[in-house]
């Protein structure tokens, strides 16, 4: 029996949904419901009533639901003592793409000032050295297209991103309220070393082709936006970049791409076997400020 089964337990208990209980443990219904069939084969006993249309509690059901309640208290109450012993206070390792990106510094601000005792370390990592850290333990959250993410990984969508382009100051694009995406067919585009970002130069080639064209490709490559906007303001070539990249880059503008207008996916990600308080605070954090700043619409504000 593993503590996992007694959470998912519990939350289906409370919610009697078995779509409602997958969504707040953050992982697919099919996962749930093996879970809890492989935890009634383990004791060898009936906890759940199942029908098309209803999820109920035998009484066994009911008898155990008190008891894997006072388990998991224990359990977290015993983390807590622990922590309390070693005189540190719980922390954090999330990672992030480029500091010039908002998304998690403002989930993380909002987290913080629920857990203002949460220590929190931002670790810069490309998305593909996210997954293998997290694989292995050596962080706890991250961000990114969830796209190309390994088994193991689970991941929550919380952002569809508006993407633009950065062109230098004075150039013809400069005056346009929007950018039709076949007329980056006539400037070098740069895209980001391979190794580091395949899930975002995958999503850019994949909107260049949509509209007819294969980019071309500058040959250069650099590991951060602020060189990124530097090849841009010396007039080398454009770079395609979502909205919530911050706005201040010398000698640069942003200029949304349409015709099509794409948005690029922006997700929590998580070790899908980590269940701690502080991870599913990231999460919900993150479905909180996508709410309230509606993330997930179509329309959002754009940086000038």
């Amino acid at each position: 029996m593993e503590l996992r089964q007694l959470r998912y337990f519990v939350t289906l208990a409370e919610e009697l949904h078995f779509g409602r209980a997958a969504a707040r443990e953050h992982i697919v219904q099919s996962a749930l419901s093996q879970q809890l069939q492989r935890l009634e084969r383990e004791l060898g006993v009936r906890l759940l009533e199942r029908s098309t249309h209803h999820v109920g509690l035998t009484t066994a059901g009911a008898a155990f639901l008190v008891e894997a309640r006072q388990i998991i208290a224990h359990v977290d109450r015993a983390a807590q003592v622990a922590r309390s012993a070693a005189g540190t206070a719980p922390s954090l390792r999330v990672g992030i793409i480029d500091a010039s990106y908002d998304s998690m510094p403002l989930i993380l601000h909002e987290v913080q000032a629920r857990f203002p005792d949460l220590v929190i370390h931002q670790i810069e990592a490309s998305v593909p050295e996210q997954y293998q850290r997290l694989l292995d333990g050596r962080l706890d959250v991250g961000i990114g297209r969830a796209a190309l993410a390994p088994a193991g990984v689970a991941s929550h969508l919380f952002r569809q991103d508006p993407l633009g382009v950065l062109v230098p100051d004075g150039h013809r694009f400069a005056s346009l309220d929007g950018v039709p995406v076949a007329t980056l067919a006539e400037e070098p585009l740069l895209l980001s070393e391979d190794a580091r970002a395949p899930e975002f130069n995958q999503f850019v080639v994949e909107m260049c082709r949509s509209a007819g064209f294969t980019p071309a490709v500058y040959e250069g490559t650099v590991e951060s936006i602020r060189a990124a906007a530097a090849l841009v303001a010396a007039g080398r070539c454009l770079y395609c970049v979502p909205s919530s990249c911050i706005s201040a880059l010398p000698g640069t503008l942003w200029r949304p791409l349409v015709e099509p207008v794409s948005h690029y996916p922006w997700s929590i990600l998580w070790r899908a076997t980590d269940t701690t308080d502080h991870v599913r605070a990231i999460v919900t954090c993150a479905q909180v400020m996508s709410r309230r700043l509606d993330w997930l619409t179509a329309t959002e504000r754009t940086p000038g």
